[in-house]
């Protein structure tokens, strides 16, 4: 832990400011950060990051990251003696998308009865919901349960879990999240004991490890990873697909989409559906 609990608030243009967020999920010091991004002022195209680093290597690597970026003023701030966590979660409300209702401990009583509750709690690993990644991910999930179930599931780049553990919660027999993060399979696997979720995550480089290919060919794979290692691993997702399966790509910006269905489709993937979410981009596919 930091000696001293801080918050770094950035403000700025809004492409400034989710360009910072990309580079931030993107370096290696900071992929495991706690922040948020929002608008706070839209007459003047004002939009704010709060980081809450916890340690000092990773208040070290915010700060260079942040640095690149002169649109922004960058303000770091001591907290005061407080729960600075919580303070951290009130700015994490809970989120809808679709069936599904991600909330953490603090909301507890809040999931709806006619939603799927998924309680994932905000830590050392990416995919509370608030993203607007994972949150197409699972607005997209939702859209295809409407049609069919999916047996047999992968979640590339599992992050907290949340979307191999909606899989789980929804009926999925099989359900496999992989992530190169330890500490991310460590708190997937938790967050699956928490969601009573039959999912079940390893620590995993690509899909070539035994334990990947050994329940394939998956009805659905999840990729919620960044737009260079999604291209790289159009082949891999092919081949870890039966016929007519379906994968659900998200982690890329809207103009990273041709980029990435480019190298999709010369694998035989058709479009089936999009979703955009601010400047973020999920692409629906199904392999011939």
């Amino acid at each position: 832990m930091t000696a001293d609990a801080v918050q770094t608030v950035a403000k700025g243009p809004r492409a400034e400011a989710e360009a910072a967020a990309l580079a931030i999920d993107a370096d290696p010091a900071t992929e495991t950060l706690t922040y948020s991004i929002l608008e706070e002022d839209e007459d003047r195209d004002v939009w704010r990051i709060d980081a809450f680093p916890t340690t000092p290597e990773e208040q070290a690597g915010l700060a260079t990251v942040l640095a690149r970026f002169a649109g922004l003023r960058v303000v770091t701030e001591k907290l005061a003696d407080a729960d600075w966590l919580a303070m951290a979660l009130s700015g994490l409300p809970p989120v809808r998308a679709g069936r599904f209702f991600v909330y953490g401990a603090h909301d507890k009583g809040l999931v709806p009865a006619s939603a799927v509750g998924l309680r994932i709690e905000a830590g050392a690993a990416f995919g509370t919901g608030h993203h607007g990644t994972t949150e197409g991910c699972l607005s997209a999930f939702d859209q295809l349960l409407k049609r069919r179930r999916f047996r047999r599931v992968l979640d590339v780049g599992c992050g907290t879990g949340v979307l191999a553990i909606a899989a789980a919660r929804t009926g999925s027999k099989t359900v496999l999240g992989t992530d190169i993060d330890a500490p991310s399979v460590r708190i997937a696997n938790e967050n699956a004991k928490l969601n009573r979720a039959r999912a079940r995550f390893v620590h995993a480089s690509g899909l070539n490890d035994a334990r990947v290919r050994a329940p394939a060919p998956y009805d659905l794979v999840f990729a919620n990873i960044l737009a260079p290692p999604l291209v790289a691993l159009s082949q891999d997702i092919k081949h870890a697909l039966k016929p007519g399966g379906v994968a659900i790509l998200s982690g890329l910006l809207r103009t990273q989409e041709r980029r990435v269905f480019a190298a999709y489709a010369s694998k035989g993937f058709r479009l089936e559906r999009r979703l955009r979410r601010d400047a973020w981009a999920t692409l629906v596919l199904r392999r011939s």
